[in-house]
C-alpha cells in the first residue's frame, strides 16, 4: 500500500475542520430537554433523516467485509445490501404506528401494545447485544482501516476515533449526530464513487471486468442444495434480518422519529432505501474491480479485505487518496455515533427514567451525556478483547444476526397485523427466543465436540440461513399459540397500534401524509431493486 502524502493530510484536516465546525454549531445551540437531546427536536427534514439512516447503516464493516466479499467470490452476500425494498416498509408501515404512539425508543412502543416486562427485555438487551456486537465489532474494524488508511498504529487509530465521535456524541446529542452524518454521506458517496470509476477505467469498464474474473462471478443466486448460501434460506432470513434491523432497532429507527412528522420521516426513509442501493457500487464493486486487477498482475494484496484500501492507494491520485480516507473515517465515525446516542436512549429513556419517572429534564440530559460516557469507556476496554479474536469469531459475529432478529421481528410484525396477540405472547416469544439463540450459539462453538447425526449436532451445525428461517417459523408459532390460549389484550392495548384498530380520522391523516411523488419515489427504489437481483445471475 501507497501511504498519504501532505496533499492527502491536508484535505483530510479540512473534513476535520468541516466536521468539527457542524458539530461545534449544533452544541452551542442550547439542548433544552430530552426530545431536543435524544430526538433532535423532532424537527428534522427528509433529507438530512435519510443521509442520516444511510450514513448509520455504512461502517468500517463494508469497507473491510462488503469489499472484501466482492473480491471473495462471496456474490451471495450482496442480498444484504439490496435490501432497500425493507426501508421502504419502515416508512409505509411501521413509521405511522410508531409516530402515532408517541414514544422515543422501541422498548417503549413494545410496552404500550404489551406490557412493561417486554419493554425491560428489549431494552436490557439491547443495550447488551449494541456494546457486545455493534460497538466492539465497529472499534475493531475501524481500528484496523485507520491504522491502515493512516499508517498509525491501530491502538492510536482506534481510540482517537472513538474519543473524537463520542466528544460530539456527548455535548450534541442526536442533532449533532444527524448533521455530521449527512455531511459524512455526501463525502462518502463522492469519493467512493470516484473510486468506482476510475477502477472500472483501470481495468476495462464493466466488460472488461466480466472478460477478467468471468461472468459466473457475478451470480448471487446459489442453488437450493448449495450448504454456505442457499437461495431460498439466504432471501427469506436476510429479510426477516432486514426488518428486525431497518423497522424494529432503535439504532436505525430513532432517525425517522427525529423528522418533523410522519410524512417527512417516510420520504427520509424512502430517500434512505435509495441511497441503500449506493453500497452494492460504493464497496462491492471497487473488491471486484481489485481482484482483476490483481489477476492482471497490476495489484497485490494478501487478504480479501485488504482490497479496498491497496485499490484506493494505488489507484487514486494524490488529494483524491485523502478525499476517500476522509470519507472512510466518515462511515466509521458516523456508525460509532449513531449507535453511542442509541445506547444513550435506550439506558435514559427506558432504564433510568423508568425507575426515576419524576427526574427533571435537566438531571435526564445529564444521565444521557454520562451514559454516552460510559459506553464510550466500555467501547474502549472491549478493544483489547476483540483484537485477541480470531478472524472467524469475527466473521461469526456477522451471522449473530441471524439468531438474534426472529424473535424480535415476529413481535413487532405480529404485534402491528394481528391485534389478538398479546403481553404474555409477546413475553414468551422474547424469551423462548433469548433461550433457543444461545443455545444454538454454544452448541455451533462445540460443534467439533458432538455426536454426528445426533439432533444437538444437527441442532448445532444446520446452515444458519435455513436455521433462521426455522426460528423464525417457531417464534411466530409460540407467540400466536400463547396469545390464543391466555386472554385478549385490552382496548387501550390496541388503540390505534395495529391495524385493526386504526379510526377512520387516523387514516385520513396517513392519507394526507403522502402523495404521488412518494409513490413514484418507492416504485423506482422497488424497480432498481429488481433490476439489481436480476442483474447479479452471472449471465453475460
Amino acid at each position: 500500500m501507497k501511504s498519504l502524502d501532505y496533499i492527502d493530510w491536508i484535505v483530510i484536516g479540512i473534513y476535520f475542520l468541516v466536521l468539527g465546525g457542524v458539530a461545534l454549531w449544533v452544541i452551542l445551540q442550547k439542548t433544552k430537554n430530552t426530545e431536543d437531546y435524544f430526538l433532535a427536536g423532532r424537527n428534522i427534514g427528509w433529507f438530512v433523516v435519510g443521509a442520516s439512516i444511510f450514513a448509520s447503516n455504512i461502517g468500517s464493516e463494508h469497507v473491510v467485509g462488503l469489499a472484501g466479499a466482492g473480491a471473495d467470490n462471496k456474490m451471495p452476500l450482496l442480498i444484504y445490501e439490496v435490501q432497500a425494498w425493507i426501508v421502504l416498509m419502515l416508512g409505509w408501515i411501521f413509521l405511522p404506528f410508531y409516530a402515532r404512539s408517541g414514544v422515543f425508543t422501541m422498548p417503549e412502543f413494545l410496552e404500550k401494545r404489551f406490557d412493561s416486562k417486554s419493554r425491560w427485555f428489549l431494552s436490557v438487551f439491547s443495550l447488551a447485544a449494541y456494546v457486545l456486537t455493534k460497538i466492539s465489532v465497529t472499534i475493531y474494524a475501524g481500528g484496523i482501516v485507520v491504522a491502515a488508511l493512516l499508517g498509525i498504529d491501530f491502538w492510536t487509530g482506534a481510540l482517537a476515533t472513538v474519543i473524537l465521535t463520542g466528544v460530539y456524541t456527548i455535548f450534541g446529542g442526536m442533532k449533532a449526530v444527524v448533521y455530521t452524518e449527512t455531511l459524512q454521506s455526501v463525502i462518502l458517496i463522492i469519493g467512493a464513487g470516484t473510486l468506482t470509476y476510475l477502477g472500472l477505467d483501470a481495468v476495462g469498464g464493466w466488460n472488461g471486468l466480466t472478460e477478467t474474473v468471468g461472468p459466473d462471478y457475478f451470480n448471487m443466486w446459489r442453488p437450493a442444495t448449495d450448504p454456505d448460501f442457499p437461495w431460498p434460506s439466504l432471501f427469506i432470513t436476510s429479510s426477516i434480518v432486514g426488518i428486525w434491523y431497518w423497522c424494529t432497532d432503535q439504532y436505525i429507527v430513532q432517525r425517522t422519529l427525529t423528522a418533523k412528522n410522519v410524512k417527512e420521516g417516510r420520504r427520509g426513509a424512502i430517500f434512505g432505501g435509495l441511497l441503500k442501493l449506493m453500497p452494492v457500487f460504493l464497496f462491492l464493486i471497487p473488491g471486484v474491480v481489485a481482484l482483476a486487477l490483481k489477476m492482471k498482475g497490476e495489484l497485490h494484496w494478501d487478504t480479501p479485505d485488504q482490497a479496498f484500501p491497496v485499490l484506493m492507494t494505488n489507484l487514486l491520485p494524490s488529494g483524491l487518496r485523502g478525499l476517500v480516507a476522509a470519507g472512510l473515517l466518515a462511515a466509521l465515525m458516523s456508525s460509532l455515533a449513531s449507535v453511542f446516542n442509541s445506547c444513550s436512549t435506550l439506558f435514559t429513556v427506558d432504564i433510568y427514567k423508568k425507575l426515576k419517572p419524576d427526574a427533571p429534564e435537566k438531571k435526564l440530559l445529564r444521565v444521557g451525556r454520562i451514559a454516552t460516557i460510559i459506553v464510550v469507556i466500555a467501547g474502549i476496554l472491549w478493544i483489547p478483547i476483540m483484537q485477541n479474536i480470531s478472524g472467524v469469531l469475527y466473521e461469526y459475529l456477522q451471522s449473530v444476526q441471524a439468531y438474534i432478529a426472529p424473535p424480535i421481528t415476529a413481535v413487532f410484525l405480529l404485534g402491528i397485523f394481528f391485534k389478538r396477540i398479546n403481553s404474555k405472547g409477546a413475553i414468551s416469544t422474547l424469551v423462548f427466543g433469548l433461550v433457543v439463540a444461545t443455545i444454538r450459539i454454544i452448541l455451533e462453538l462445540s460443534k467439533d465436540s458432538l455426536v454426528p447425526g445426533t439432533f444437538i449436532h444437527t441442532f448445532g451445525s444446520i446452515n444458519f440461513l435455513t436455521f433462521g428461517v426455522y426460528f423464525f417459523l417457531m417464534c411466530c408459532c409460540v407467540a400466536v399459540l400463547v396469545s390464543l390460549l391466555t386472554e385478549k389484550p385490552s382496548e387501550e392495548q390496541l388503540a390505534g397500534l395495529t391495524f385493526g384498530t386504526i379510526t377512520e380520522e387516523q387514516k385520513a391523516a396517513n392519507k394526507n401524509s403522502y402523495d404521488w411523488k412518494d409513490i413514484a419515489a418507492s416504485v423506482l427504489v422497488v424497480v432498481l431493486v429488481i433490476i439489481i437481483m436480476v442483474s447479479f445471475t452471472g449471465e453475460a
